[in-house]
């Protein structure tokens, strides 16, 4: 197993020093990630690349590809095998080895890369294999230009590469280039998409969570931020911070004009975050905000809110269409968790406005009790995002090793897992259910027929069997196959 790994352009740029902190931090993300996988995995790096070897295991090679694909700081990747060569023809040979059974009716060109002494050019080494494999193969004939196949040499000294396939990758910084912020997740597309970029630019997220008054609601923000540390940042270990707001909320009511109560909860909001964030010594918030979206994010009231902190609020949707957003919410697998999230907000205005104006904003608040806001910071509860779907606080469901007669399996991990690791059961009917669906699926499926849930480490069954069991669904259990 082999796989060339190419620099975002924009670290190749960059000074030497800067260039040669940016891969080594890049080498070190890819080694706790890929020995996670198998201890047999080794990293190397030089200049221009990195590179990822172990012994040929189709499994082990398709989890690599996952993970070097959702890898901040990655351009692209090669899939490469390696060979040993002494002659021109034994470049042809290995090369058709490749590639010549999937040339039938296809154009195609080279495309070599030559490092070392040798009694051939680049140039020639393109002819003659390309030569070799239209002559012996039913191609389609050679194509310079836009051809339907390029084939990709890279040699060196004696050893061939021949690129089997190549994958685009997320771009970005790798993670921990830059410095930590706090995303303020509310689980709706905006503040998801936000993290997601934010982990894309190398900056350490961690996620604060505003509880106004729904449990689910927290259980859904937990998830997905689960979700988007697992899958493109869990090189490095990041919290997930609740501070409970419906105190907050009841106050804004009892002391706010219906105009302001939005821009006004977005200010708590911003002076309860800049606390947290001085706490864990964090310089910046990262929020969902884009321009006139909603009433609270036009330009007048984005400006009247940030006067409330001085922390830095970065917000990388603030020009982003809603369109734009939804459509990078479902290629990074998050749309459906939006789309499904169970939302609370406790202030909503008939009559919003648009321009607030900061002196009666300051005058409103001087009648809100302040003591409110500090009191649910101090509550705030902070855990690792490592144990952060642990169902510690639910009724505990039976769990089962194998599965009872008349009982149904319901896998509900990510579409994403269930496809790459489909689960089965001999002899026995398996439902596939996501997460973030099965609160608003479990009322069909009926209480008569028990249901156990399953997910590969039985953290997330736990907490939804546990839950649906607190909402009055005795029927649900979690399978845990010995």
């Amino acid at each position: 197993m082999h796989f060339v790994i190419k620099l975002f352009p924009e670290i190749i740029v960059k000074s030497a020093p800067v260039r040669k902190r940016f891969t080594r931090q890049l080498y070190n993300n890819l080694n706790i990630l890929v020995k996670r996988i198998s201890p047999s995995l080794k990293v190397r790096r030089d200049w221009e690349k990195l590179e990822v070897v172990g012994p040929e295991d189709s499994a082990v090679k398709t989890k690599v590809a996952q993970v070097l694909a959702n890898t901040p700081g990655i351009a692209f990747f090669y899939q490469v095998t390696q060979f040993e060569f002494e002659t021109l023809d034994d470049i042809y040979q290995h090369t058709a080895q490749i590639w010549g059974d999937h040339l039938a009716g296809k154009t195609f060109c080279i495309r070599a890369k030559r490092t070392g002494s040798h009694d051939y050019s680049s140039v020639e080494i393109e002819r003659y294999v390309g030569g070799g494999l239209n002559q012996n193969h039913a191609t389609g004939g050679v194509r310079l230009k836009q051809p339907d196949i390029t084939i990709k040499l890279e040699v060196k000294n004696n050893t061939l590469f021949v690129v089997q396939r190549e994958v685009g990758g997320l771009g970005g910084f790798p993670l921990g280039t830059q410095d930590p912020v706090l995303s303020l997740l509310s689980g709706g597309f905006d503040s998801t998409v936000a993290s997601y970029l934010a982990i894309k630019r190398g900056l350490r997220t961690h996620y604060l969570f505003f509880n106004m008054g729904g449990r689910a609601h927290e259980v859904g923000c937990k998830e997905i931020a689960h979700y988007l540390w697992q899958k493109f940042g869990s090189s490095h270990q990041v919290r997930f911070i609740s501070v409970p707001f419906e105190g907050v909320v009841a106050e804004i009511l009892g002391t706010i004009s219906q105009a302001n109560m939005g821009v006004v909860l977005k200010r708590m909001m911003l002076r309860a975050a800049s606390k947290v964030a001085q706490e864990f010594n964090i310089e910046a918030l990262v929020t969902g905000e884009s321009v006139a979206q909603v009433s609270s994010q036009t330009i007048t009231n984005l400006s009247v809110i940030d006067r409330v902190t001085e922390t830095l609020v970065l917000r990388p949707l603030i020009t982003s269409d809603k369109g734009d957003i939804i459509a990078t919410a479902r290629a990074i697998g998050t749309e459906e968790f939006a789309a499904n999230m169970p939302e609370y907000c406790g202030v909503i205005s008939k009559k919003p406005t648009t321009r607030a104006k900061l002196a009666v904003v300051e005058q409103e608040e001087s009648e809100f009790d302040l003591s409110v806001l500090e009191d649910a910071v101090a509550r705030m509860t902070v855990q690792s995002i490592l144990n952060v779907l642990e169902a510690t606080d639910y009724q505990q469901a039976d769990e089962f090793g194998y599965v009872p007669t008349g009982a149904e399996v319901i896998d509900i991990r990510h579409p994403d897992e269930q496809e790459s690791a489909p689960l089965l059961v001999d002899n026995k009917p398996v439902k596939h259910i996501p997460f973030y669906l099965l609160a608003k699926s479990i009322a069909e499926l009926g209480s008569q027929q028990q249901y156990l849930l399953y997910c590969d480490r039985g953290v997330m069954s736990r907490l939804h069997a546990g839950q649906l069991s607190e909402e009055g669904y005795p029927n649900i259990g979690v399978y845990r196959p010995n």
